[in-house]
């Protein structure tokens, strides 16, 4: 395989990683490169703005939700008819939870497993020469994660650039970037992270932007020197989750949005077809398919339309009568009876399950999750335990009456007890589906 590999991390989330992988990836293809994105962890918004900076789609990469088989089969499928593939760690490189070797979820494990070296991001502001004692502490805290060369970050001015720079080199790191602080290159936020490529308005000259930065910048031709060839073990591929239905009614617009691209790929291969509608249009699920999937997003800040759309409120609750619905995260909020917003007001939902949520006193939930099914749904058989991850700042205010979903765990195992819920042939839950645990 010719294809080349480089992880762009960092020592913390917050620095700059983001804005120097898109800043990279179209400076790239800029160059007539064919690159492809990739996001370690369980982040489905960066890869998003992968798409929209190389055209071509994005992956997560998740070496504690996945099994080893299905990371390197996605690997190799990101790898296909490309020539670089760029890989953003989440959070800091080294960060996973604890687990078996392999299976800690960060992206110091796929540079381990797959021979690919790291763009290490280093801001370096409030400091000079301390940034060179970062950076040897990355290249000796596991001699088989390989440290490519560093990049400086938000750098003040020519001297701050000499200092940090001369003392990085020293130990014998590359600085194969150096870029000055600017406030334009930063992406905007939301409470779950960035807002997503399709509600930046101006997400093209951005992107644009990000990619001057990257040729003024980064010195392209040392990185393309840096990434390695990518290696792939043999073996077959481990499925992620099997196609709820042959024909899915897909649940897809700004409420909508956080469905795993590689769940959504997967299931086509595997035969199925994905019918999209959009509940902000007042859509619903078309009466060919025979089971209709909610997935997360923002429908918070959508409640009000959400519940006056009639013809989606009427079309789901014939659909439900009949046929599997699931919900995740928003979703699975959308299902309840009603969701009060950051303002206090309610908002009637569904009704399809019994629970209200409420965003006006917010509380994070965030982690991986096991859930053992406790009855057959979208998800899987009963029995089955899946993978995933929960992150979301809605609380429950009425936990209603349904029967639960999962018996759920944290990805160490330990018990959090019963999650989600399940009436009839519809069902839902907090956490987002990734893989089956194998």
């Amino acid at each position: 395989m010719s294809v080349r590999a480089i992880i762009v991390g960092a020592p913390r989330s917050g620095s700059g990683k983001t804005s120097v992988t898109i800043g990279l990836m179209r400076a790239l293809k800029r160059r007539g490169l064919r690159v492809r994105g990739a996001k370690s962890g369980p982040d489905y918004i960066d890869p998003c703005f992968h798409a929209a900076a190389t055209g071509l789609p994005g992956v997560n990469l998740d070496s504690w939700a996945m099994p080893p088989a299905l990371l390197d089969a996605l690997l190799a499928e990101s790898a296909d008819n490309a020539d670089i593939l760029v890989i953003e760690s989440a959070m800091g490189l080294f960060d996973g939870i604890p687990s078996e070797r392999g299976r800690s979820g960060s992206a110091a494990e796929i540079a381990r497993r797959h021979g690919v070296p790291v763009l290490l991001v280093l801001d370096v502001s409030g400091q000079s020469q301390t940034a060179a004692a970062v950076a040897k502490g990355f290249c000796a805290y596991d001699p088989a994660v390989r440290m490519a060369g560093a990049v400086l970050n938000r750098l003040g001015s020519d001297r701050h650039a000499r200092l940090a720079g001369d003392a990085v080199r020293a130990i014998g790191l590359p600085v194969l970037g150096a870029v000055r602080r600017d406030p334009a290159l930063t992406l905007p936020e939301r409470h779950l992270g960035l807002v997503q490529a399709s509600e930046h308005a101006d997400i093209e000259a951005h992107i644009e932007r990000l990619a001057g930065m990257a040729e003024a910048s980064l010195d392209l031709d040392a990185i393309l020197s840096a990434a390695a060839p990518l290696s792939l073990p043999a073996g077959g591929r481990a499925a992620a989750l099997r196609p709820p239905g042959q024909r899915i009614a897909l649940a897809s617009d700004a409420a909508f949005t956080f469905l795993y691209p590689h769940l959504g790929r997967l299931w086509r291969e595997a035969g199925a077809e994905i019918v999209p509608f959009s509940p902000l249009a007042d859509e619903a699920p078309r009466e060919d398919c025979d089971v209709c999937w909610l997935p997360g997003g923002y429908p918070e800040l959508h409640a009000g339309r959400l519940a006056g759309a009639r013809k989606f409120r009427a079309g789901m609750a014939r659909f439900a009568a009949t046929r599997p619905v699931h919900g995740e995260c928003g979703g699975f909020m959308v299902l309840g009876r009603g969701i009060e917003d950051a303002g206090g007001a309610r908002h009637d939902m569904l009704g399809l399950l019994g629970h209200s949520t409420s965003f006006l006193k917010r509380r994070m939930n965030l982690g991986y999750r096991q859930a053992r099914l406790i009855a057959a749904s979208p998800l899987g058989t009963a029995g089955e335990t899946v993978r995933g991850h929960e992150f979301h700042y809605a609380t429950v205010t009425d936990a209603g009456g349904d029967q639960p979903l999962a018996e759920l765990a944290d990805g160490q195992g330990n018990a959090l007890g019963p999650s989600g819920g399940r009436r009839g042939k519809v069902s839902g839950t907090f956490f987002h589906a990734i893989a089956r645990e194998g």
